[in-house]
């Protein structure tokens, strides 16, 4: 059995000890936190299960890092904190973990990172001899591995679009959504999300390694952003009350292009309300979707529903994501130290998991 370190127990967090709970080859070892309402707490407590899995919670990193832990699965957010993310990353995997994590996306493609994230990772791995897998929560799945996937079974491809469809009032995040989305702001309120360049700071990545699994090369990546207001007031559950005539829907993509065409797209939908932006794109039952669409010889649509903590769909698409990183961890476990992108870590079967009970 891996042991593992699960750090991090907020909305990727939770899900990151329930798929490490799951997994046959993974045990558990320990959880660390930040809040210190939460040291000394059940692991199965603070990830929403019924059982307590006998690991209580510990803000005590250093003495966790120096135990010798095979692996660590970073679930801590690194969207407003980078610099303390990768600090934290790279003890981990100076201490000779594989880690897997979704905090940084410049990350996401090593290849194209800058020199001053990819650098201090590859000095820990020289030193500690651990490795580091980084992939989106978005999900990542959504945007390499399944778009490539769907892409060889048609005959031609004249582009590759790969879309987040969401409405954000049951996500369990109101900075996020409020301040980094731009939600619920007046209209010249400048989302950081929409800002130039963060979009490809983020998804520049994804875009990059399609296009170079595809064999193809990149004439620039491009932006593009739509944002439309509410008509009406409206309330949500989990975070009150969206005022009308602020925003309430953001639509951008990330373009690839290639000889002059937007060949490879990233593209999401975002809604706060159903009733804002009626006409933009929208997932099957209203909530959430993920949709790779290959325009070509055969046109192929494939559009994947999650659910997850209930019939949350932001959860769901959490969970897989944090599937694909904590079912990687024995994968990387077997191979080489180094510093991993989607492409070179396989999306296996769930070999040992058919008819396992789940946390």
């Amino acid at each position: 059995m891996i042991s593992t370190v699960v750090w991090g127990t907020g909305n990727v967090g939770r899900a990151a000890i329930r798929a490490v709970e799951a997994h046959p080859a993974l045990k558990l070892a320990a959880v660390l936190v930040h809040n210190p309402d939460k040291v000394g707490r059940d692991a199965g407590e603070l990830a929403g299960l019924t059982y307590a899995l006998g690991v209580p919670a510990t803000d005590d990193t250093a003495s966790v890092l120096a135990a010798g832990h095979r692996a660590v699965v970073y679930a801590a957010s690194g969207d407003v904190r980078p610099d303390e993310a990768l600090d934290d990353l790279v003890r981990a995997v100076r201490s000779g973990a594989v880690v897997v994590s979704p905090a940084l996306y410049p990350l996401y493609d090593h290849r194209s990172a800058p020199p001053e994230f990819r650098d201090p990772v590859l000095a820990a791995i020289a030193e500690g001899g651990g490795s580091l897998f980084a992939s989106g929560v978005d999900p990542g799945w959504g945007n390499d591995v399944l778009p490539l996937l769907i892409s060889g079974l048609g005959s031609t491809v004249d582009a590759i679009r790969c879309q987040e469809i969401f409405d954000y009032s049951t996500y369990d995040q109101p900075d996020s959504v409020r301040h980094l989305i731009g939600m619920g702001h007046p209209m010249d309120y400048e989302p950081m999300m929409l800002m130039p360049s963060i979009p490809t700071m983020v998804w520049g990545g994804q875009i990059r390694m399609m296009a170079r699994a595809l064999g193809v090369e990149l004439d620039e990546i491009r932006e593009t952003s739509e944002r439309r207001a509410l008509d009406e007031t409206v309330r949500t559950a989990s975070m009150g009350e969206f005022e009308a005539g602020t925003q309430g829907a953001i639509r951008f993509e990330v373009q690839g292009i290639v000889e002059g065409e937007a060949r490879i797209v990233i593209e999401h939908v975002t809604r706060i309300h159903a009733s804002c932006a009626p006409d933009w794109p929208t997932p099957p039952d209203g909530s959430g979707a993920h949709r790779v669409v290959i325009e070509g010889r055969p046109r192929i649509e494939v559009t994947i529903e999650c659910t997850d903590e209930g019939d949350n769909r932001s959860a769901g698409g959490n969970a897989t994501a944090v599937g694909r990183l904590v079912g990687a961890i024995d994968w990387l476990a077997a191979a080489d130290p180094g510093l991993y992108d989607a492409l070179d870590v396989p999306l296996r079967p769930a070999v040992g998991k058919l008819g396992r009970k789940h946390p």
